[in-house]
């Protein structure tokens, strides 16, 4: 679900937006405010995702808080003062609210900011899709979806990358794993950690991925089981 905050100085305004968030599960209003330097305080502390928020306020614009904000901060601006919806979408808004607005019009915004914070999502997943390993006295940067497989020496583990040699780190497959996305890699024995995008067979309790055959530790074939059917 998404944080928000809503900020207008007329109370009103806040009853009907608090009356819609309540109606929908894809927002948690956390607070609302009437002074806008109430709210810039409470954001630099604990940010939100979203703000509702009014342009046309006496002590401070919508616009000036929005510029203030420590983080970005996706905004879908609510005014009775059509003129400022081009300033609005210029600072790159979600939606612009003109008063009074309806429910349906309302969830439409929600919506948007509902699709763009799925985005946003996806795309910083993508980005942490790397590791930092320390090897050779360096950190070397790998890549997970290059990830054949990772094998266990004593206190080493040799991670198998195509068209390059093993990068050989010091630690545990306890600690690798931990580091690995869950619904993506498993162990299937003590001495082998597989991603499950890599498998290309499985026969006589031997998987065959990267032209090797690995075997299933007894210890460590009905958790692979789950993990398959899942």
């Amino acid at each position: 679900m998404i944080k928000a905050i809503a900020i207008d100085d007329e109370p009103p305004a806040l009853k009907v937006i608090e009356g819609f968030c309540g109606m929908t599960d894809k927002i948690i209003l956390e607070k609302t405010f009437t002074k806008p330097t109430e709210a810039l305080k409470h954001l630099r502390k604990f940010p939100v995702d979203l703000l509702f928020l009014d342009i046309k306020m006496p002590s401070m614009s919508g616009i000036q808080l929005h510029e203030q904000l420590p983080q970005e901060t996706m905004v879908i601006f609510t005014t009775a003062h059509s003129e400022y919806a081009v300033e609005g979408f210029n600072l790159k808004a979600i939606d612009y609210l003109l008063k009074p607005f309806t429910q349906d019009r309302f969830m439409q915004a929600v919506n948007k900011a509902c699709e763009h914070y799925s985005f946003l999502l996806e795309k910083d997943g993508a980005a942490e899709q790397y590791l930092f390993i320390r090897a050779d006295y360096s950190l070397v940067k790998i890549s997970i979806a290059d990830i054949l497989y990772i094998e266990g020496l004593d206190d080493y583990l040799k991670i198998y990358l195509p068209n390059r040699k093993p990068v050989v780190a010091r630690m545990t497959m306890k600690a690798m794993l931990e580091k690995l996305p869950p619904k993506e890699f498993v162990r299937v024995h003590r001495s082998f950690i597989i991603p499950m995008s890599k498998i290309e067979s499985i026969r006589n309790k031997v998987i065959s991925l990267a032209g090797i055959e690995i075997p299933i530790g007894t210890s460590f074939e009905e958790n692979f089981q789950k993990f398959f059917k899942q």
